[in-house]
């Protein structure tokens, strides 16, 4: 079974940065893609960072240069570090899984999630 769940969100001032975690179950781990997807009431959800099994990482435009994706594989452990923050940066943020590859992730059909964490950047 699939269970993924976020911590670290939080209220930060623009400019600062925040580590979100996501807990994966054994079974997820390494066998699916894996990422973050953000989403702001009344707008579609957006992914903004993936890994696949191998490690290959993707992100979006918008993030690209100020985020971070990780793994760390003692703690069957997904991370996203977040710099230079930006009050539309504000959203909940969610882990998901799934697919062998990561173009089919990007469609963010068919994915497991986790329940979100908030973050919100003021200026």
């Amino acid at each position: 079974q699939v269970q993924l769940v976020e911590s670290g969100g939080g209220s930060v001032q623009a400019g600062g940065s925040l580590r979100l975690s996501c807990a994966a179950s054994r079974y997820a781990y390494r066998r699916y893609c894996m990422g973050w997807f953000r989403q702001v009431p009344g707008k579609a959800r957006e992914g903004i960072a993936a890994v696949d099994e191998i490690g290959t990482t993707d992100y979006a435009d918008s993030v690209k240069g100020r985020f971070t994706i990780s793994i760390d594989d003692a703690k069957n452990t997904l991370y996203l570090e977040l710099n230079s923050l930006k009050p539309e940066d504000t959203a909940m943020y969610y882990c998901a899984a799934g697919h062998r590859d990561l173009r089919s992730w990007w469609e963010g059909m068919g994915l497991y999630w986790g329940q979100g964490t908030q973050v919100t950047v003021y200026s």
